[in-house]
């Protein structure tokens, strides 16, 4: 089957996982404000079995989208969550901002929530998650790291760019069957800290929080780096497991 063609996306099952949009505003690769989302995210979760739904920003909107889904997954992109959402008293001088998503995004999740309905956060997503949660974020890993690994790598994100140890007993660890997996590394935040009922799951050689999850939840758990680009074994794994949590 070629990839990317229509029949990738017929899922007898209907698992339907909704997914958030990257948005621009005017200029650049559109006269006009535009939605875009990386290729790879709904390829690797239609492989994982489900039928990826792209959601636009309308916050107004995010119960008539949990009616229609059986999962989230927030999606990464080239943006931070506002410091004042976790009590930051500045701002980092490296720290970009996209109100209009971040709100949707956060509506998005907390109706999630409410519903018990299973969410996956990738990269900037798990960020978003970690907020949401009542946790806070490193808002630039140079600055904040002594001896910080290069967490935006200068290599292809299909090559891996540092190990992370899982963190034993966690849903991760039974996900991925491994003490050790190798991944991809895009980002200049991190988790700081986890809110109440929330545990890390996976950590960076340099310390840096790679993974959290909240136990108590049907599936909400996020990771630091990309699955969808499937750099081990593992990747594949987590999402397949999302997705199955979906049904």
């Amino acid at each position: 089957m070629a990839s990317g063609s229509p029949e990738l996306y017929r899922n007898p099952m209907s698992i339907t996982i909704g997914l958030t949009l990257d948005a621009e505003e005017a200029g650049g690769y559109s006269a006009l404000p535009w939605y875009a989302l990386r290729k790879n995210y709904c390829e690797a979760l239609a492989q994982a079995g489900g039928t990826p739904v792209c959601l636009p920003h309308h916050a107004e909107a995010v119960a008539a989208y949990l009616d229609l889904v059986d999962g989230i997954l927030v999606t990464g992109g080239a943006f931070d969550v506002d410091p004042s959402l976790f009590g930051a008293e500045g701002r980092h001088r490296s720290v970009v901002l996209k109100p209009g998503r971040t709100t949707f995004e956060l509506a998005l999740v907390n109706g999630a929530l409410e519903r018990d309905m299973p969410i996956l956060g990738i990269c900037g997503g798990q960020q978003l998650l970690a907020v949401a949660l009542g946790g806070s974020l490193i808002q630039h890993i140079p600055d904040e790291v002594p001896g910080a690994l290069a967490h935006e790598q200068d290599t292809p994100r299909h090559q891996p760019a540092h190990g992370v140890r899982v963190t034993p007993r966690t849903r991760l660890a039974r996900i991925v069957d491994h003490a050790e997996i190798e991944v991809n590394s895009t980002h200049h935040q991190a988790v700081k800290s986890v809110g109440p009922g929330c545990v890390v799951n996976a950590v960076a050689p340099d310390g840096v929080i790679e993974g959290i999850e909240m136990p108590a939840k049907r599936f909400c758990l996020g990771v630091q780096w990309h699955p969808e680009y499937g750099v081990s074994p593992a990747d594949a794994a987590l999402l397949r497991a999302f997705v199955e949590s979906c049904k």
